[in-house]
């Protein structure tokens, strides 16, 4: 027989607390069921679920824990639990798990709430929430904050598209990113990241940016937004693009790549994924010339994308086959995952137009970053109100533990 007791402290936090209350505890004989912790400020919140054997008096358990908790400045709460009660908690250990990621230059309560409503609406527990982002300093500028919370959550759920959907909507009313996604081991163990190029790693077009030195900017662009939004055959769109481009001077390719901007985020993104044994991918629509100097600048390990073909010293419009699209993407993925022996769970696809989508939809997550809507309506998660080191939170991971990880990177000799 036993008697199960739900231990509940809380208070001003120090060191040897636990200590001190879990040697009450042990003086008793009590048997550990679960135990959780947290320090919100400088308050301590600690809780544990024990047994105590019914031959034991639980006179003196409750007093010296009264003692104890009086001694270190603590409030102390003590509740039976019924067998029945304990039986239904351990029952609904067995329910799927997901994690709620919200990600925004400042997180406020009304994102909270919002989110809450539909995990109570769908039925769901809440088992955790931490905080993912660093400390906020109040004197760092709104536009260039991080904040993320995690929310752990746990219950059957129907249709995960359809409560994905409902956070979609909401993320777009609340404007912070809000994801929804498995909590398995897959999560905790991606191995390969591929990435579209423009608009993703780099904050630019550069179809566009050929354009403009040759004087055709708004054709293509034109062009470009069509393809882009999914109203037009990629392959058909690309080659009606590359044909405005033909007589460009070669020459004109390298002052275009080096000022080539980074999207916010990618440098701290990719030396991160390295210092943690990623492999790292660019598959792009774009051109090889510019992934190359990505290549070289941020250590990319495979690179993918369309040859441009030049004769005489200048563009002829057309590309050397076959064309990186949207479905070579995906076969390319695949090739790569199997060439580095990861299986497909364990790969992540970040891109941002129509043509991404077949890598996104067989990537073991696939991510739309600054996505045409089209593409945010089909990506498992997204991230449109942080930069692309946002991806880092979507894999659980906390600054403290990136800033040891870009620490250890350092001293191997990473760049």
């Amino acid at each position: 027989m036993r008697d199960i007791l739900l231990i509940n402290v809380a208070g001003p936090d120090r060191p040897g607390l636990t200590v001190a209350l879990t040697e009450t505890l042990a003086r008793h004989d009590v048997r550990l069921l679960d135990m959780g912790q947290a320090v919100i400020h400088a308050d301590l919140a600690w809780g544990m679920l024990v047994e105590v054997p019914r031959s034991a008096n639980d006179g003196p358990l409750y007093k010296d824990l009264l003692f104890a908790a009086h001694e270190l400045g603590l409030t102390l709460r003590i509740r039976p639990v019924s067998d029945d009660d304990y039986r239904n908690w351990v029952a609904r250990g067995e329910r799927a798990r997901h994690i709620i990621t919200l990600l925004g230059r400042e997180i406020h309560a009304r994102h909270i709430a919002g989110v809450t409503s539909v995990v109570a609406a769908e039925g769901l527990n809440i088992d955790r929430i931490q905080r993912l982002s660093g400390r906020p300093d109040p004197d760092t500028p709104t536009a260039v904050r991080r904040s993320a919370v995690g929310l752990a959550v746990s219950g059957d759920v129907e249709d995960i598209a359809s409560v994905r959907q409902r956070l979609l909507r909401l993320s777009q009313a609340l404007g912070v990113d809000i994801a929804i996604q498995a909590d398995d081991v897959f999560r905790r163990n991606r191995r390969l990241v591929c990435f579209d190029m423009d608009s993703t790693l780099i904050a630019a077009e550069m179809i566009d940016e050929l354009a403009a030195a040759a004087g055709v900017g708004e054709a293509v662009q034109a062009v470009t937004e069509a393809a882009m939004a999914g109203e037009l055959d990629f392959k058909q769109s690309f080659a009606r693009r590359l044909a405005l481009l033909k007589g460009l001077p070669e020459a004109a390719l390298p002052e275009i790549a080096a000022r080539m901007p980074l999207t916010e985020g990618a440098e701290r993104l990719i030396h991160t994924l390295h210092s943690l044994g990623f492999t790292v991918a660019i598959l792009s629509g774009g051109f090889r010339y510019f992934a190359e100097h990505l290549r070289a600048r941020l250590k990319i390990d495979y690179v993918y994308a369309n040859e441009l073909k030049v004769r005489d010293g200048k563009l002829t419009g057309e590309v050397v086959p076959p064309v990186v699209d949207g479905e070579r993407k995906a076969e390319l993925l695949r090739q790569i995952a199997e060439r580095e022996r990861i299986s497909l769970a364990q790969t992540i696809a970040v891109g941002d137009g129509a043509n991404d989508l077949p890598m996104l939809s067989i990537a073991g997550l696939g991510v739309a970053f600054n996505a045409k809507p089209v593409v945010r309506e089909h990506a498992e998660l997204g991230i449109s109100n942080l930069g692309l080191d946002g991806l880092l939170y979507l894999l659980g991971m906390r600054d403290r533990e990136l800033a040891m990880a870009s620490m250890s990177g350092r001293s191997s000799g990473q760049a």
